[in-house]
């Protein structure tokens, strides 16, 4: 007689034999991480989105190693986004190449990610993540799966961390990315992350010593951008400190997302039953109660609005041109649209030459571009100096509107105009008064009688400054 248990296990003793001899330990730490934060399923099917660089090329190598073992369905997803001309598009055939090598179904997609940046007025950055996530649901989609892969790891991790510490996030925006979490743009498809306990040295190891092909992007290397900055001199000092601050960044991040996800399922429930008062609630539950209504309301979610809400039942503030909201004593956020009649709403604007005058309002303008020298000028009454690239071609002049944000320089954060106004003990009619200079990519640089902005200001590397000069008409 056969004794058919004793042959099932003989059998998975010598899989796992088998697999042990071709797998090395970090391939078998992933397995670990899918497996313990069940990530995976035995038998599912799963996108791996690879864009070519070296983790999701890493990432794909290890989940094919893995996929016999647990009958996992691997297909691959590439989307192009044209942004490096033949680079971009020898990113995609190695992602052919490969996907054909390993014997996997491939679909790759592609998007003019300039054009749609410049048409709907987003950052190249988030245009290109919007353009790939719809990609990658609809790939997901026509392969029905329902799960996708991303590359993102520790590194990844704690850049996110600093860079939305930078920009003064909460518990949610801190807690980093989720294990698993929904897609942006299709709920049902779940995207999953298991290298995010993982390195990035770990990841190039791997990828060095089992011969990974992948590719540069060169635009990793550059320093224009915040998270580069971060990534090539902030994340290697922090690598090096003793106590590792590092691993404890991302242990915090761990500890901060927990207690987020704890305080938004408290926040839902309370939202349902209302068995408590909201001016009973604890602090960080009235933050989040706001937080999230005003996400619903699809309303900005700014921290020193959710405050002024919180500590306020009834009072009305400005948030944009002609909306305003309220929070009543029940905790609920209400919308109105109201009627600014006394604000200004006129507007001019001009293109800028090398040189040139203007009047608006009650002010006469006068501009220069110049050839910026390194070193302090002589300080000229109603003149400053802006950096002219970053100003752009044109500028608006009007007058202050509500939502008007600003950042004064020396101050590392945005602040109303309102708020700045206030705290200067500028009486309201005028500040109705005042006229405001935007830029071309519509942020404001100069301010009536007030600070320049912080973003404009000339500093090592400005190549040309505006010379920007006011007097009474």
């Amino acid at each position: 007689m056969v004794d058919f248990h004793s042959l099932d296990v003989f059998s998975s003793v010598r899989a796992d034999f088998a697999f042990n001899s071709l797998v090395n330990d970090w391939v078998k730490q992933v397995e670990v991480n899918i497996l313990s934060r069940k990530l995976l399923r035995k038998r599912e099917a799963l996108l791996v989105a690879v864009s070519g660089g070296v983790d999701s090329m890493v990432l794909l190598q290890a989940l094919s190693q893995l996929a016999p073992r647990h009958d996992w369905k691997l297909g691959v997803a590439h989307f192009n986004h044209q942004l490096r001309g033949r680079s971009s598009d020898a990113d995609e055939r190695l992602v052919r190449k490969v996907a054909h090598r390993l014997k996997l179904p491939a679909l790759v997609g592609q998007g003019d990610v300039r054009q749609f940046a410049q048409t709907n007025k987003l950052s190249i950055e988030m245009a290109a993540r919007q353009l790939r996530h719809e990609f990658l649901a609809q790939a997901a989609k026509e392969m029905k799966v329902k799960k996708i892969a991303l590359a993102h790891h520790a590194d990844d991790q704690v850049e996110l961390f600093f860079l939305r510490l930078q920009r003064g996030a909460g518990g949610e925006g801190l807690g980093g990315m989720r294990w698993s979490a929904p897609s942006p743009v299709r709920a049902k498809v779940q995207l999953i992350r298991p290298l995010l306990s993982e390195s990035k040295e770990a990841l190039e190891r791997f990828a060095a010593e089992n011969k990974v092909a992948f590719r540069e992007d060169a635009s990793n290397a550059s320093s224009d951008f915040l998270r580069n900055r971060i990534r090539g001199e902030l994340i290697p000092v922090l690598k090096n400190q003793t106590p590792p601050v590092f691993e404890t960044a991302l242990r915090s991040m761990e500890i901060i997302g927990a207690e987020s996800e704890y305080v938004a399922g408290a926040a839902r429930d309370w939202s349902r039953d209302r068995d408590v008062a909201f001016a009973d609630l604890h602090i960080a539950l009235q933050r989040r109660i706001l937080h999230d209504e005003l996400r619903e309301m699809d309303l900005p979610v700014d921290f020193e609005l959710i405050e002024r809400l919180r500590r306020s039942s009834g009072e009305q503030f400005s948030i944009a041109r002609n909306v305003s909201v309220f929070r009543d004593s029940d905790g609920q956020i209400h919308r109105l649209e109201v009627k600014n009649h006394d604000f200004r709403e006129e507007s001019r604007l001009i293109k800028l030459g090398q040189s040139g005058q203007c009047k608006f309002g009650a002010l006469r303008f006068q501009w220069d571009i110049q050839r910026h020298v390194a070193g302090v000028g002589p300080r000229l009454s109603c003149t400053e100096f802006f950096d002219a690239d970053k100003v752009g071609s044109s500028i608006e002049l009007r007058h202050w509107r509500p939502g008007d944000r600003f950042q004064p320089i020396g101050l590392g954060h945005e602040v109303k105009l309102q708020d700045f106004f206030v705290n200067l003990k500028i009486p309201v009619e005028e500040r109705r008064q005042k006229v405001v200079a935007v830029a071309e990519n519509e942020e404001i640089f100069w301010v009536q009688g007030l600070r320049i902005s912080d973003r404009f200001k000339l500093k090592q590397g400005t190549v040309r400054k505006l010379k920007w000069s006011w007097k009474s008409a």
